[in-house]
């Protein structure tokens, strides 16, 4: 078998997993929306601040911050499958048999970039229900999920790394709380990093998670900067390959322990 196919058979597994707990779709869902519509309410007069510079209702400004929010706290948590085949003895069986190992860690990548799109797009639509309108039109929905994929590809293979050096649930979950929330708060995803003193802007410029929430952003506004989407697109595909070859060399780490 080659390594398409050990990808499309390892997703497919995964996939139906998923199938047989759709309840986990929903679950997944509920934090995002009650952020999308308390924050989009209780906050809606920001937007007025002088210096915030965002156009349209703060609701339209939060939706892109939620949609990548929901895409790192998904993919961060991708690495739990991996605990589960450990604990269960199926991650030795792959690896004692000719699977890829840059199957296994791409399969889980594609498994949590689909979940990442269903996902978003029902919290866009959640979004237009309660009257957020979005200028970017289809082609704006189309950028904004290549950003949730690249995004989600990043964080799915970190998290598969730290799953294979780690090897316990809790050290996975300390972990990726530790990073993720300071990522989400050290952008723009719920204010405009203007507003936020200098070292919060310096160190934004470097945080992967906003270069997604800004490639959404703008993919969604009346007059995107496709230079700058172009960029920050280009950025996320680079980091995204190299976590990806990270998280496959993780692999020897596991053997030699294991």
């Amino acid at each position: 078998m080659t390594f398409l196919s050990h990808t499309a058979y390892l997703t497919g597994r995964q996939l139906r997993a998923f199938w047989r707990m759709p309840a986990f779709l929903v679950m997944n869902l509920i934090q995002p929306v009650i952020w999308l519509l308390l924050f989009g309410q209780l906050f809606r007069s920001v937007i007025e601040i002088p210096g915030f510079g965002a156009a349209g209702t703060y609701l339209e400004f939060l939706t892109p911050g939620i949609v990548m929010m929901m895409a790192l706290f998904g993919s961060a948590w991708a690495g739990t499958v991996y605990i589960q085949d450990m604990d269960r003895g199926v991650m030795d069986r792959f690896l004692t048999s000719p699977t890829s190992r840059g199957a296994l860690i791409v399969s889980t990548i594609v498994y949590q970039g689909v979940l990442a799109v269903v996902q978003s797009l029902l919290v866009l639509l959640i979004a237009w229900l309660a009257g957020a309108r979005f200028a970017g039109g289809a082609l704006g929905v189309v950028v904004l999920l290549v950003a949730v994929v690249l995004l989600t590809a990043v964080f799915a293979a970190f998290s598969n790394a730290i799953a294979l050096l780690a090897r316990q649930q809790t050290a996975l979950i300390g972990i990726s709380q530790l990073i993720s929330f300071p990522l989400m708060f050290l952008s723009s995803a719920i204010m405009n990093t203007a507003l936020s003193p200098q070292w919060v802007q310096d160190v934004a410029r470097f945080n992967p998670f906003e270069w997604a929430v800004i490639v959404g952003r703008s993919a969604l506004s009346d007059a995107p900067d496709w230079a700058s989407i172009g960029l920050h697109l280009g950025l996320l595909a680079a980091l995204a390959v190299v976590m990806a070859w990270l998280a496959t060399r993780a692999f020897r780490s596991y053997q030699r322990s294991a």
